[in-house]
């Protein structure tokens, strides 16, 4: 894997953004660039992803050369970028993907549905199509506004 590892995610939802907010503390943006696909000027044509709708479908992330990893290898590679290297490892296990791949599956249709959840960033950090972050105690990180499903340092 080449770095930095872009990592594509949705800020908007209460989960995804505690475990961001695990990630950005363990990790530097020479290793793991994170982007808010929530925010209100995210675009995909323009950043040169997959469409927006399948970015929401599944977790995405692409490295230094291009390599695109989705579903549990972008969580592992994430996770292999932020150090956590024996938790990576126990994703890329083959013995465990008949358990792994149907839990991801069953949480990538439920993950529309939490937004009723607590969000770490405040509860009315979104609303209806238009999201809003606040700043982020990371200063060394910008935080800016985006299409709903993505946040960009």
């Amino acid at each position: 894997m080449h770095w930095p590892l872009t990592l594509y995610y949705d800020g908007a939802c209460p989960l995804c953004a505690r475990e961001i907010a695990v990630l950005r503390r363990r990790c530097s943006v020479e290793r793991l660039v994170l982007v808010d696909i929530s925010l209100a000027d995210f675009d995909p044509q323009q950043a040169a992803t997959p469409p927006l709708a399948a970015l929401q479908a599944r977790l995405h992330a692409r490295d230094a050369a291009g390599h695109w990893y989705i579903g549990l290898q972008a969580t592992a590679a994430s996770w292999q970028a932020a150090g956590l290297r024996r938790s990576a490892w126990l994703l890329q296990r083959r013995w465990l993907q008949p358990v792994l791949q149907p839990l991801y599956a069953a949480f990538c249709r439920l993950r529309p549905h939490l937004g009723r959840l607590p969000h770490p960033q405040g509860a009315s950090r979104c609303t209806e199509e238009t999201c809003t972050t606040q700043s982020s105690d990371h200063a060394k990180t910008p935080t800016r506004a985006v299409h709903k499903d993505h946040f960009v340092q």
